[in-house]
């Protein structure tokens, strides 16, 4: 079984859809698949500056996330990694696929010039919190949010 990693198309977008609702927390923002997901992915897809990423296993799309690269001033002109919507199918979860696509989302980030990666997760997702600690991350800030 070869895992690889691949900037998504759009013939996977519903799968990529169902893995992110997956869960109480995530469903209410997501919503079931439509057009505005459509429109999502072909904003990220026409960017530079962003990439829809999964994981395919056998053929099948098991895993996803988003990787958004942002230029800044602070930190003397760095640049970040910003990755979001992880996830992996329910049943493949413990098994190590969420640290490679880490890992990946680690090594894009090097060689767009990042000197930072960073993520936000739900305070209601503790396991999560116990996964980025895991791979080295520091709950450093407080995150806010405003909808507009």
């Amino acid at each position: 079984m070869e895992m690889i990693f691949r900037e998504a198309k759009r013939d996977d977008l519903e799968r990529v859809v169902e893995l992110i609702a997956d869960d109480a927390v995530a469903a209410r923002r997501t919503g079931s698949y439509g057009e505005p997901h459509v429109r999502g992915f072909e904003a990220i897809a026409a960017s530079p500056d962003n990439e829809l990423i999964v994981a395919e296993l056998d053929g099948e799309v098991i895993g996803v996330m988003q990787l958004t690269f942002i230029p800044g001033i602070s930190r003397n002109g760095a640049s970040r990694l910003l990755v979001e919507a992880v996830r992996v199918d329910r049943a493949l979860r413990g098994q190590g696929i969420g640290r490679r696509l880490m890992e990946h989302a680690h090594e894009r980030g090097r060689a767009r010039g990042c000197a930072l990666a960073q993520l936000t997760s739900d305070k209601q997702r503790p396991e999560a919190h116990r996964f980025y600690r895991g791979l080295g991350y520091e709950q450093s800030h407080e995150g806010f949010k405003l909808p507009l």
